[in-house]
């Protein structure tokens, strides 16, 4: 591929070289998550700053992890995680916000994704639509472990993903308001814990990869329970949904070494 940096080994969009990051790497989507989440590290330094790319590296139990911000959406995250991969990492987890959808998912819970719902495009340049999007099974047992040790409030399950927010929340003034409404309620009727724009992309290009990659979300607020009226909490603080993500790593940190 041309290389569009300028500079054998630096990252076009991450501005990143081999040795700038940890294998483990939490992705928020929002780059004003980043330094909230480097908190969490030892000795964390900025590393890059690069459109909607904001990368930390520092440490946990003694082992190089990072942060990078994606931006919205599976374009976005399907590049950092490419050129993350490209500079070492093979191991990652995605930290966003979500909104509701099962009856039983609040404002404030976290949910844990299984796999993602395909309604976006970045993963069909990849893999045809017959191939599911999962995520690792040791991340998500990691992830749904932390959660539990933590005391949260959780779910686990499909999530779906979308490309067009507005799509999601203003459907019926939208020109394929059919499509929109009707597999809408096909995921509500299949148990569809969550909405969110990353994991889908993510879960497909890691396979691509060979790399890990699972998925946990604070719920910002439920549209099914507003419409049900029923409570609905609404929720934006994503320190829980981190507190998760950093004590996943940590166990998988001990796991790895084990083998």
């Amino acid at each position: 591929m041309q290389n569009y940096s300028g500079e054998a080994g630096l990252q076009y969009h991450l501005q990143i070289r081999p040795g700038d990051v940890g294998r483990y790497v939490i992705l928020p989507g929002d780059p004003k998550r980043c330094p909230k989440i480097a908190a969490h590290f030892d000795d964390a330094k900025l590393i890059a700053d690069s459109r909607e790319y904001v990368t930390y590296t520092g440490y946990l139990d003694g082992e190089k992890v990072s942060v990078t911000s994606t931006g919205i959406g599976g374009p976005s995250a399907s590049i950092a995680m490419e050129e993350l991969a490209l500079c070492g990492a093979d191991t990652f987890i995605r930290v966003g916000t979500c909104g509701g959808i099962d009856l039983d998912v609040k404002g404030g819970d976290i949910v844990v994704a299984t796999g993602a719902i395909r309604m976006e495009g970045t993963s069909r340049e990849y893999a045809p639509i017959e191939y599911p999007a999962v995520a690792d099974l040791d991340i998500t047992n990691a992830l749904v472990q932390a959660s539990k040790d933590l005391g949260f409030t959780y779910h686990v399950g499909v999530v779906q993903c979308k490309d067009a927010f507005y799509g999601q929340h203003e459907p019926e003034r939208m020109p394929v308001s059919y499509e929109l409404l009707n597999k809408w309620e096909a995921w509500k009727r299949m148990g569809c814990k969550a909405s969110e724009m990353e994991s889908a992309a993510l879960f497909i290009v890691a396979s691509h990869l060979r790399v890990r990659c699972g998925s946990d979300f604070l719920v910002v607020g439920n549209q099914e329970r507003n419409a049900a009226g029923m409570e609905n909490p609404i929720v934006h603080d994503t320190e829980s949904a981190i507190k998760v993500a950093v004590e996943a790593i940590r166990k998988l940190i001990k796991s790895d070494k084990e083998k």
